[in-house]
């Protein structure tokens, strides 16, 4: 599809900015059906632009760009919707900053890669709403661990009389956002079960030893049941465990590492199941003791372990069958 024009949207909380890239036309919109409904009389009646041949393009916000997205998917408009650090890196140097010129930013992004730009696919209610429960669950644990470094730096300063009021209300927090944190994984586990396709898909991922329930939630969300990614390689580098070479020219000849922009969250998710899948799976432990015995260092080791792991979550799923551990039937 060619586009002759693009459209860029800044989303934030209670106002959208919308800026034509052709002619700069600008209109402010509120974050509402009003405010959509505004915005899409401004596409064709006073633009005249004809949606098969215009890209909106806007920054992923989390919940405050998920309902103009789906008014953009019910009116059947070309959209994509990209990660606001690859914007801001296009910018190139920018000194000042307000919400029109960024939507011009974006309008401007969208014009100059618009053969590239894939059309966004609007996840499903039940991947909506499995998000929505992990997102808490993640803001559940995070509180959690704030509770309990509290309660251990208060246990290494004061004296049982002086804390034991403070130490009561935070061993109770503890407990409830602990029983919450089960809540919210007994959820997501019933959404999943739920819908038949991740269902199948969560039964393959947790095939894999080393892959367990909630981490098999995570990845059907990231992945967006395996539709976001093409290969293990290239998920792998979103979760920050593919090495790159950093070479150039005789000066710099460094060895190849992983890059900090990944995803936190599943590169630790991944750093455990490798952890686990080391101490059950014969042929993982294997592969780990050679290369410790070599003297390879440990935590590139476990590196490879979670790559090797991605790699066999990737092929279950193109397979259509769960994991089968080699050794075993070997032996």
């Amino acid at each position: 599809m060619k586009y002759n024009d693009a459209i860029g949207l800044d989303v934030s909380k209670s106002t959208i900015d919308a800026v034509l890239y052709s002619g700069k036309e600008h209109l402010q919109f509120e974050n509402s059906t009003k405010g959509f409904n505004v915005f899409n009389k401004w596409v064709s009646k006073e633009l005249k632009l004809s949606k098969e041949h215009v890209m909106i393009c806007l920054e992923f916000t989390g919940q405050y760009s998920y309902r103009i997205s789906v008014f953009l998917s019910q009116k059947k408009y070309n959209y994509s919707v990209i990660p606001g650090l690859e914007i801001k890196r296009s910018m190139g140097i920018a000194r000042g900053k307000n919400d029109k010129v960024d939507a011009f930013k974006i309008a401007e992004y969208a014009f100059l890669r618009r053969d590239t730009l894939k059309q966004y696919e609007l996840p499903s209610k039940q991947m909506v709403k499995l998000q929505r429960i992990a997102s808490l669950r993640d803001h559940l644990v995070k509180v959690n661990a704030g509770y309990k470094t509290t309660l251990v730096e208060l246990k290494g300063i004061y004296k049982l009389k002086d804390r034991k009021e403070v130490t009561t209300s935070l061993e109770k927090l503890i407990r409830v956002t602990k029983n919450q944190i089960k809540k919210q994984e007994e959820t997501m586990l019933k959404i999943v079960n739920s819908s038949e396709k991740m269902k199948v898909q969560f039964k393959l991922v947790s095939s894999v030893i080393g892959i367990g329930p909630i981490v098999s939630c995570y990845f059907l969300i990231t992945t967006q049941c395996f539709t976001k990614f093409e290969n293990s390689r290239k998920y792998s580098c979103y979760c920050g465990s593919a090495p790159f070479t950093h070479q150039s020219g005789t000066s710099i000849n460094r060895k190849s590492r992983v890059n900090h922009f990944a995803n936190k969250k599943m590169k630790t998710f991944l750093h455990l199941s490798a952890c686990v899948a080391i101490q059950y799976d014969p042929e993982i432990r294997s592969y780990y003791e050679r290369r410790i015995e070599t003297g390879k260092s440990k935590l590139s080791t476990i590196n490879i372990v979670k790559n090797k792991l991605i790699g066999r979550v990737f092929a279950v799923i193109k397979r259509n069958k769960p994991y089968v551990v080699l050794g075993k039937h070997a032996a």
